[in-house]
């Protein structure tokens, strides 16, 4: 799945509870008026992500639109939220040998502050003295005199050493820990990244550096509704290089877009696009009757995919969805569409078999889509990768049944995590006597894919999420 998602109670639709639904951004009070308002937003960001466990990239464009900032203070906030949030280990540490103390003995309003003004003097061009003030100015304005010198001093100390410099002191002497502290991941996703390379694990860095860049936004257009030529035309951006729906845009708020507020395009990582792809290209023993299921929908940027694409064969598209308000913003993203909607367990939907084309896009880690939820790195453990590869083990043998003799599933995460990619489809060819298909070649001219028969992809490689992919047929 291209958005990160946490296994739910009932199973795959991961909502990642309460957080969901983002809180409405408070308004500053009289007493915030007269500060930077960029930096008193991406403060208030961060926040969020701390107390209240909030996704930044669901925060932050609510806030913005309260706020009333927008072009550069908007531009501004934007990347001091997400990129302190994504660097927060690298920060943290510094932070820590600057105040002589562990960061768990830094108040927490204090250390968002800390956070945003290391940020700035670590991996931004801006002036060290606006860094250092305007943080003072934000711990003084809600806290008083004392806590903002605390602040003024741990700032000062940080600005005395460029980030190479930092890493230099304060990096693990291992190669696997030094690259991950460097590049703002936790050791154990860098090593798992180095452990689905392979035999390119010499291409790690790579993949940490471009999985700690902004990412391009991605559009898809609607198959039969509009060409990726024309959405690109009408809104200003480049003709993807992959997938024929694809569009890349340089930044801004694609929900100002006319195309995506009137159905005609949505916002989707083109290594999404691909999957949803795969699966219709799929070859099939027999025809198509055109019964299409995405078994684990939510929130619908797949199955709006294909419904489209069914719909254009002549086909329909089941979709599951265990939580109910998440069905209803699927039933929203594929109005129009024949798609039909079920509120249901993918492990036991309740639905007929006989499906020609079934897509699992399990919940997973996330740990290929980093880049777009910046606080996910740092979210996530080791300890929750068990239950996740047992939820999808049980959605790949639910699809087993429900898919006919000589129709296809196409197993998809975004994550390269080895427990959840070749571990989870090899266990399924064994239990269910599925045959794997030859992926690559349902991804034409996307290089470098490897040895197959799944297919990883990387950012670094292909400038799209980490999404893996396994076709498996039924006999």
């Amino acid at each position: 799945m291209s958005e990160s998602r946490r296994p739910a109670r009932r199973g795959q639709s991961g909502s990642g509870g309460r957080n969901n639904r983002p809180r409405q951004a408070r308004r500053p009070d009289a007493s915030q008026s007269g500060l930077d308002q960029p930096r008193l937003a991406a403060r208030d960001v961060l926040r969020a992500v701390r107390e209240r466990d909030a996704y930044a990239n669901l925060v932050l464009p609510g806030l913005l639109r309260e706020r009333r900032l927008d072009g550069r203070d908007a531009a501004l906030a934007t990347e001091l939220a997400y990129g302190a949030a994504r660097a927060r280990g690298l920060l943290d540490a510094v932070i820590a040998d600057c105040a002589g103390r562990p960061i768990a003995e830094i108040d927490g309003p204090l250390l968002d502050v800390l956070q945003l003004g290391a940020y700035q003097l670590l991996r931004t061009r801006v002036a060290p003295h606006a860094a250092v003030a305007t943080s003072v100015d934000l711990v003084r304005a809600e806290a008083g005199p004392g806590k903002a010198g605390f602040v003024n001093a741990v700032l000062r100390r940080v600005s005395e050493r460029s980030e190479a410099e930092w890493v230099e002191r304060l990096a693990p002497a291992d190669p696997v820990g030094r690259l991950a502290f460097e590049h703002a991941h936790p050791t154990w996703i860098a090593q798992v990244f180095a452990d689905a390379l392979g035999a390119d694990a010499g291409e790690l860095e790579d993949v940490l550096v471009a999985d700690d860049a902004r990412p391009a936004v991605h559009l898809v257009a609607r198959p039969g509704e509009i060409s990726s030529e024309e959405l690109a035309l009408a809104t200003g951006g480049e003709v993807g290089r992959y997938s024929p729906y694809a569009v890349y845009l340089d930044g801004g708020d694609p929900g100002l877009l006319d195309a995506v507020r009137e159905g005609l395009a949505g916002v989707q990582d083109e290594g999404s696009q691909l999957v949803a792809r795969a699966l219709s290209l799929a070859p099939l023993d027999g025809p198509d009757t055109g019964r299409w299921l995405d078994l684990c929908a939510g929130p619908g940027g797949k199955a709006a995919l294909l419904g489209a694409l069914a719909g254009i064969e002549g086909g329909r598209l089941d979709a599951v969805e265990p939580v109910a308000h998440r069905a209803d913003l699927i039933r929203k993203t594929t109005k129009e569409l024949p798609v039909d909607v079920h509120v249901a367990d993918g492990r036991d939907p309740g639905l007929e078999g006989g499906f020609d084309r079934i897509l699992v896009d399990a919940p997973c880690t996330g740990l290929g889509a980093l880049r777009r939820r910046p606080e996910a790195r740092w979210r996530r453990q080791p300890s929750d990768v068990a239950g996740l590869a047992k939820l999808q083990r049980e959605l790949l043998a639910s699809a087993a049944e429900l898919v006919r003799p000589g129709g296809v599933i196409l197993y998809a995460t975004c994550s390269p995590h080895l427990s959840e990619t070749v571990a989870v489809v090899a266990d399924a060819v064994r239990r269910h006597g599925l045959t794997a298909l030859d992926t690559r070649e349902l991804v034409p001219g996307v290089p470098g894919l490897g040895d197959g028969p799944s297919v990883q992809l990387w950012p670094h490689r292909q400038g799209t999420d980490a999404m893996f992919m396994a076709a498996l047929r039924k006999p």
